[in-house]
């Protein structure tokens, strides 16, 4: 289904694909917490396992937006078009989470040798042969996936914790979700309409709009949800106020304001210099913190994200 020079776009970059739309790739904190026992800010906020966490997508040509941001491929990366938004065919949920624990085993068969010469310890590796938790976060947007209720259901009948990112504009599906994700994350990336039609880029009507009804539905949910918000310099690091607004509006349990990273293709939409340092992040938690009365309650300086919630302490997932 994947046009050709996509797909070959797609493997230089380390995806592994799956299927007619499905793709894993390894995430650097998953070598990162194998080989030099560091972890993300994951783990450090919710008690997530780096080497345990495998990181895929059901939807990884197919989004409703164009983020400037966005580090996945766009048809204007790679001088071709194809269509964004919907599946003409799709794989069924049991083929797609076998696929991705398949995946993530190919991937971790390239530590087996430092397993052997002892510089891995085994107990470690064997234990990220069976992931126990899944980001639906890596590209795409998930909700155009037709049967997100029940890829959900598959995989935690298999043991493992979701967590689910969306960009908020398909508010039918998530208010029709049968199964909930263990953590929804929706992504705010602008304080306004016209901020949000530069950074995002949208290729649906209304989008804007579907946005805020995505965040008055938050509340209906009895998972912990979390608004994030990927901020840019000089683009949409800005008004604290109007986005506590938004995110007031959600009654999310979490805030995650995080710094744009000039990594991938996105490398050629914006510049080295719109990527805040932890600094800026830190100081526009600070302003969030002061118009939501949300608490700041952790912060991870590598990866430029800081935590502010409602509760006291985070859910966490071991």
């Amino acid at each position: 289904m994947l046009p050709e020079p996509l797909v070959k776009a797609l493997k230089k970059q380390k995806y592994q694909l799956l299927g007619e739309h499905s793709a894993v790739k390894k995430c650097r904190w998953l070598h990162q917490s194998l080989v030099y026992e560091r972890f993300c800010y994951k783990s450090q906020f919710y008690g997530i396992k780096s080497h345990c966490c495998l990181q895929m997508t059901p939807t990884i040509a197919s989004c409703t937006m164009s983020c400037r941001f966005c580090w996945r491929i766009q048809p204007d990366d790679v001088s071709i078009q194809w269509n964004q938004l919907s599946l003409n065919s799709w794989d069924e949920p049991e083929a797609i989470v076998d696929g991705c624990i398949r995946a993530q085993r190919k991937i971790l068969s390239g530590y087996k040798a430092q397993v052997i010469d002892g510089k891995l310890k085994k107990v470690k590796y064997e234990e990220a042969l069976n992931p126990r938790h899944v980001a639906i976060s890596l590209a795409g947007e998930p909700t155009l996936y037709p049967d997100l209720s029940g890829l959900l259901r598959e995989f935690h009948s298999r043991g493992l914790t979701t967590f689910l990112v969306t960009n908020g504009t398909v508010p039918n599906v998530l208010q029709n979700l049968q199964d909930e994700p263990s953590q929804l994350y929706v992504s705010l990336c602008a304080p306004d309409e016209k901020t949000f039609e530069e950074v995002c880029r949208p290729q649906i009507p209304d989008a804007w709009q579907k946005l805020n009804a995505t965040l008055e539905l938050l509340p209906s949910f009895n998972c912990p949800t979390v608004v994030r918000l990927t901020l840019v310099r000089n683009l949409n690091l800005k008004d604290p106020e109007n986005y506590a607004k938004l995110v007031r509006k959600s009654q999310s349990t979490h805030i995650e304001p995080k710094a744009y990273v000039f990594v991938g293709p996105s490398r050629n939409r914006l510049a080295f210099e719109n990527m805040p340092t932890h600094q800026e992040i830190k100081f526009f938690a600070t302003k969030l913190e002061g118009f939501t009365g949300y608490k700041i309650l952790d912060e991870s300086v590598h990866s430029r994200v800081v935590l502010l919630s409602r509760l006291e302490k985070p859910k966490q997932w071991s």
